[in-house]
């Protein structure tokens, strides 16, 4: 079993993990090793990538988002980080997850939405 895990505090709005919690973000609270540390580190960093790529594809016309490849790969990410997020959080972490629903909102794509009459869009 490990052992040696002491708290942080996860910004996931300005990708940041601290120390110790800042009254001006919205944090998450978890628990990690020096492991576990490294691997949410790389999380964080692979979403900013994402973010970035996703800033430089939204300009392009005539594209929907929706099923655009950079939006897929950040959500991928986004929900990769919010997944350890939650395993490596505390019983307020979690809750707080569960109560933004943000796993099933990034998973549902809302085509029942009136103007996909009830189809997935084609414009990929």
């Amino acid at each position: 079993m490990k052992t040696g895990k002491k708290p942080y505090y996860v910004s996931v709005a300005h990708r940041i993990i601290q120390e110790a919690p800042n009254q001006d973000s919205a944090e998450f609270r978890v628990l990690l090793d020096e492991e576990d540390l490294v691997k949410l580190n790389d999380k964080m960093a692979e979403l900013s990538e994402e973010d970035i790529y996703t800033f430089r594809r939204a300009p392009v016309p005539y594209k929907s988002a929706d099923h655009d490849a950079a939006t897929e790969q950040f959500n991928d990410r986004m929900i990769e980080l919010y997944t350890l997020l939650y395993q490596y959080g505390d019983e307020h972490a979690r809750r707080t997850i569960i109560r933004l629903g943000v796993l099933g909102k990034l998973q549902n794509h809302d085509y029942n939405d009136p103007g996909y009459n009830g189809k997935s869009p084609l414009n990929k």
